[in-house]
């Protein structure tokens, strides 16, 4: 079993959480592989957006 870093945990959620305006059970109920990829698609949609593209 692999364990993850509470940290890494909470960052996750805040991110998410910020910028969808998701609710922290919402997120956590997500796998961990669904989280990882919702972070690089805002990180993908704010490297647009400040790209001005």
């Amino acid at each position: 079993m692999v364990t993850y870093a509470p940290a890494r945990l909470y960052e996750e959620i805040a991110y998410i959480a910020y910028h969808f305006h998701w609710q922290r059970e919402d997120i956590l109920d997500l796998s961990h592989r669904e989280r990882q990829q919702w972070v690089r698609e805002i990180a993908r949609i704010n490297t647009r957006v400040s790209e001005g593209g």
